[in-house]
């Protein structure tokens, strides 16, 4: 569950950037948004690899 908590802090801290970008349209806002959009999916990727990964295990009894 540490990595779910990472995820959901990682989510939370983008929402400054969310509000500079679309509410006081902030063009800065907006390239530290797509940063930060960026480090998520790379999250994602490793978490979908670390499913996988237990997945596997789990099926050849190696849990």
């Amino acid at each position: 569950m540490d990595k779910y908590q990472q995820l959901l802090d990682f989510v939370q801290s983008l929402q400054p950037d969310f509000a500079k970008f679309y509410e006081k349209s902030q063009a800065a806002a907006g390239t530290r948004l797509r940063k930060g959009l960026s480090e998520l999916k790379k999250m994602a990727q490793d978490i979908r690899n670390d499913v996988q990964d237990v997945k596997s295990d789990r099926k050849t009894g190696d849990n």
